[in-house]
């Protein structure tokens, strides 16, 4: 008897064991950028992510909110590999849920050797800010799948 794979499971398990999340971003024109960015979740909607204004990824958001996260494990076999995918909305975290974002993020920071993260590390005239990414839905790879293998997984909050 084939066991079943519990997708969800796998997609939190990538968020849970991760640092690490690529951001897919569009400008004006619809021309796509991806960026690689170290993120700090809370549950599996909220992505907190430190970057400076001027850096692409943060213009183009700007001008569309709309992006679309990975995470994966990149040191895994070839053909072994899992990820969840995201579709969201970013944005820089506004001053009222400022305290509550950087504190999110500095307990992740510190529990993978960086720093705690304070208010004037993200207001002007520091050279990054707060963004946070609101993920809507969520999808995994399944194996059993054809011909897209990805399939939409409920994660919670």
């Amino acid at each position: 008897m084939e066991q079943q794979l519990d997708l969800g499971a796998v997609a939190r398990l990538m968020i849970d064991s991760n640092m690490y999340m690529v951001l897919g971003t569009a400008d004006g024109s619809g021309l796509p950028w991806v960026s690689p960015l170290y993120f700090a979740a809370e549950g599996y909607t909220e992505f907190f992510g430190g970057s400076s204004p001027e850096a692409t990824h943060s213009r183009n958001l700007v001008l569309r909110p709309e992006v679309s996260v990975v995470i994966f494990d990149p040191q895994v076999p070839i053909g072994t590999g899992q990820c969840v995918y995201m579709a969201a909305f970013a944005e820089e975290v506004s001053e009222g849920d400022l305290d509550r974002g950087i504190d999110i993020f500095s307990r992740m920071s510190l529990r993978h050797g960086g720093r705690a993260w304070a208010r004037q590390d993200v207001l002007a005239p520091a050279p990054h800010r707060l963004y946070r990414a609101t993920a809507s839905e969520h999808w995994a790879l399944d194996p059993t799948s054809h011909p897209d293998r990805r399939t939409r997984v409920t994660l919670g909050k």
